[in-house]
């Protein structure tokens, strides 16, 4: 048992992966949620099962009832339709938006004092559905997209390179879909710009890839979309928030003037610590990344602009 406790919403793919990676980290105690009745428990015993062979400490447990949850560290929160073939994460605005916001009135009135995570897509505009219908503080709400994409980013350069994934530093910054900035001007491996070590239409043809991975695995899959990196993202981040590590990641938060940007959550550099958002970081971008990310920006707001007509609220 931990001194401290996150709340996944959702047993899906993703959300009891989560569970199960931020369980075997020990950081937290988890509960893991779901509105299908004995799915939560179900999924939530096996992962108990295997902790002790991670060595890890933690409880898991499960329920269908969310008044079950009680207060919470952070919430996860992972439920909501997921991307089918052929489906963008900006067609799932319509059917994620009532879900979305019917969990974070509860969790706001239940845990007032907790953080959110959100992981159900489209991710920005969720993060900002989240951010209006709990009512806390933007420091307290935040998306999970730019450290996935992130690693999608440096998992393919080293992939292509032949070298470990540990030598590649890189960031994605923006809106978590098809407008994403992968920053090439600040990669490198083993501490060499990316620019020196691989053509230009080289490192093309892996930034569109890393702006497709989520739709080439769901394309591969056919029933189900990418659950095992998005979870790792997750705990990574609640490691962070949990033990105030105050580590450089891309995470989607809310934007007041940063980056020539306002009014809109948006992946960008930040460091995380035991409050939530512990600062946001302005990082040297070249003209067309700094004009890139504005288009993402954009992409999003029209979308924050479509879910004001279904959600005047």
């Amino acid at each position: 048992m931990t001194a401290h406790t996150v709340a996944v919403i959702g047993a899906g793919n993703v959300g009891a992966t989560t569970a199960s990676r931020v369980a075997d980290r020990g950081v937290a105690d988890v509960i893991l949620y779901d509105v299908v009745p004995d799915l939560a428990e179900g999924k939530a015993l096996d992962i108990l099962q295997a902790l002790p062979l991670t060595r890890s400490d933690c409880i898991v447990r499960g329920t269908s009832t969310f008044s079950e949850i009680g207060t919470a560290d952070i919430f996860v929160i992972t439920a909501g339709m997921r991307r089918g073939p052929g489906m963008s994460r900006s067609d799932l605005l319509k059917k994620n938006a009532d879900i979305i916001s019917g969990i974070c009135k509860q969790l706001a009135d239940q845990s007032p004092d907790s953080i959110v995570i959100m992981v159900t897509n489209p991710l920005d505009v969720m993060t900002h559905l989240a951010f209006r219908a709990t009512g806390f503080d933007a420091a307290r709400v935040m998306g999970m997209a730019g450290v996935l994409d992130s690693s999608r980013f440096r998992a393919f350069v080293a992939q292509r390179l032949g070298v470990p994934a540990t030598e590649v530093d890189a960031l994605v910054l923006g809106g978590h879909g098809d407008l994403m900035v992968p920053v090439v001007s600040r990669a490198t491996v083993s501490g060499i710009p990316l620019r020196e070590k691989m053509a230009a239409n080289e490192i093309d043809k892996i930034v569109e890839r890393t702006r497709n991975a989520g739709a080439e695995i769901v394309s591969l899959l056919k029933k189900a979309s990418a659950f095992c990196a998005p979870a790792e993202s997750v705990a990574t981040m609640v490691q962070a928030v949990l033990r105030d590590e105050r580590q450089l990641i891309s995470a989607s938060v809310l934007l007041q003037g940063e980056y020539g940007i306002s009014d809109v959550f948006l992946g960008v550099p930040v460091t995380l610590g035991r409050d939530g958002v512990h600062e946001i970081v302005e990082i040297a971008l070249e003209p067309a990344e700094r004009d890139a990310l504005r288009r993402s920006a954009e992409e999003v707001r029209q979308n924050i602009l479509a879910l004001d007509q279904i959600d005047p609220h």
